[in-house]
């Protein structure tokens, strides 16, 4: 495309979301509110709350574990938003099971996966503590847990270490290799070419998809990972409390259900202490699903389809693009750098996502409550912290195997502060992150803020 053409598409893009947020998400300037927390979790749009609210008011819902009208109702329009999902994913090869959240769904993967003496689970050092956690299962059954290093300079794997754990693990039986296909922290994709490569060497993949759909299309016919996970508030901010686990039907009954509870069975004695669970979804849907919220994700997923996931992509892009250019310029009069941004420092392969420290004329880095504390006197909201994503924080501040281990096998209890203390080093880092409903002048906003720290 030549420069003019870019140009043109670029002013098109502008217009279209300046029309898009003074229709659908006025309520932010309404409010003179900055919000930069997009991977937290998305906004929803106006017109997704008064279809959803047309309805339920002139609709009348019930339990769906029944055939009576209401039921009837209720289950005619979750199996459509299950649908709706199987074609926006194009994964009619899976069985789509809704989750209150993307971390029950990675549970259920946890708890039924057969983990035992002879298992082993690989996963990136970049992943969120709910697939962190699934290491506590394969631990309790006697297998083996192996983390996957990823580059400080750029925050991206250690792809020969993967191939090498991936070929060394001949003798184990159940071998499962969890990623996220982009990164909750630094915006990195990761590349999911390595689903192929697992697979062939006899692994399960596990693809944590909770912070990539949001601007990507995940395609299950191109990628074919074992089991996926996502959240839907993630995608277009409401309803939350629904998620969804995709299970490739190949895969599904390895998955060995550690228990039943009401919906999830075809029969069940209590005097014969014998049980038969339903061969589907269903299976793993524990009690009543939320069948009031559930047809809001159909609503959800139109209303995305609608303005176009590859439009969201690039329009996200080209925002995290301006927002990195002009961080990267904020100098202190010494020349001292106002901002350390962590990871990549070009614009491939990457999300709406920048993690940053901040620096004060003396080279002495800010808290990250602080910068939190400032952005919210101008009522801009941005995520500080670990973001539930312990490895990067770990690999950003340098923090080593030994200072680790001292730090755990000398406390039974601990958290940030105390650990901060003990170690002498700094944990966590600030987060922006850009998303559908972002303009350039919230940008302009935040550096404005941001600028006031220059030369202190």
């Amino acid at each position: 495309m030549n420069a003019l053409a870019e140009n043109k598409t670029v002013l098109a893009h502008n217009d279209f979301f300046e029309i898009l947020r003074n229709v659908e998400y006025k309520r932010l300037d309404t409010h003179k509110q900055v919000y930069l927390d997009f991977t937290g979790g998305n906004l929803y749009a106006k017109s997704q709350i008064l279809e959803h609210q047309d309805l339920l008011i002139n609709n009348i819902l019930g339990n769906p574990h029944s055939t009576n009208p209401t039921s009837q109702l209720s289950t005619k329009l979750v199996e459509e938003a299950r649908q709706k999902v199987i074609d926006y994913f194009n994964a009619e090869d899976y069985y789509c099971i809704f989750t209150q959240n993307a971390s029950n769904a990675l549970k259920i993967v946890g708890e039924s996966y057969p983990f035992n003496e002879k298992s082993h689970f690989l996963l990136l050092a970049d992943n969120h503590n709910s697939v962190n956690g699934i290491r506590q299962f394969c631990l309790s059954k006697g297998g083996k847990v192996t983390y996957a290093p990823i580059y400080y300079q750029d925050l991206r794997m250690d792809e020969n270490f993967v191939m090498e754990k991936l070929q060394e693990s001949e003798n184990f039986e159940n071998k499962l290799f969890a990623f996220p296909a982009q990164s909750n922290v630094s915006g990195v994709k990761h590349d999911l070419s390595w689903i192929k490569k697992a697979q062939d060497l006899g692994w399960d993949v596990l693809l944590d998809a909770a912070a990539f759909v949001p601007t990507n299309q995940l395609d299950l016919k191109e990628v074919k990972p074992d089991f996926v996970c996502v959240s839907f508030y993630k995608i277009f901010g409401y309803p939350t409390g629904i998620g969804c686990l995709l299970v490739n039907k190949e895969k599904f009954k390895k998955l060995q259900k550690p228990w039943f509870a009401g919906g999830t069975v075809s029969l069940v004695s209590v005097n014969a202490i014998h049980h038969f669970l339903i061969n589907n979804h269903e299976r793993f849907e524990d009690g009543t699903l939320n069948y009031l919220d559930i047809p809001a994700v159909k609503i959800g997923l139109d209303y995305i389809e609608n303005i176009g996931i590859q439009r969201i992509n690039e329009r996200v892009a080209s925002l995290r693009k301006y927002l990195f250019e002009n961080l990267e310029s904020l100098l202190h009069d010494n020349g001292r750098k106002l901002i350390q941004i962590f990871g990549p420092k070009d614009h491939q392969n990457l999300g709406g996502t920048i993690i940053l420290g901040f620096y004060n004329e003396e080279g002495i880095r800010y808290e990250f409550e602080q910068i939190e504390e400032m952005a919210n006197q101008h009522n801009i909201s941005l995520r500080s912290g670990c973001f539930c994503n312990p490895g990067i924080d770990e690999v950003n501040n340098c923090l080593t195997d030994n200072e680790l281990a001292t730090y755990y096998s000398s406390h039974e209890q601990g958290d940030y502060k105390d650990m901060i203390k003990f170690l002498g080093k700094m944990r966590g880092a600030t987060r922006i992150s850009v998303g559908i409903a972002t303009t350039k002048n919230d940008i302009d906003k935040l550096m404005n803020f941001i600028r006031e720290l220059l030369n202190k």
